[in-house]
């Protein structure tokens, strides 16, 4: 018997970062997105959390296979 098992989940990541001091909250949020945009914040980013939203399974007939 085969089974296709989907499994859809919700993976927070943290990463502890150092920005310049005296930046506005835009210019964080600009910071920020331009250090992820780059690829530059992936090294940083950690596994903080995983939430598992659904489960499902299928059972695929094979070929001679009653079910």
């Amino acid at each position: 018997m085969k089974v296709i098992v989907t499994l859809v989940e919700k993976i927070t990541s943290e990463a502890h970062i150092d920005i310049p001091n005296g930046l506005s909250k835009a210019a964080i949020k600009q910071h920020i997105t331009d250090r992820y945009n780059s690829g530059e914040m992936q090294a940083d980013l950690n596994i903080y959390q995983v939430d598992f939203e659904s489960i499902s399974a299928k059972i695929v007939k094979q070929t001679g296979e009653s079910l």
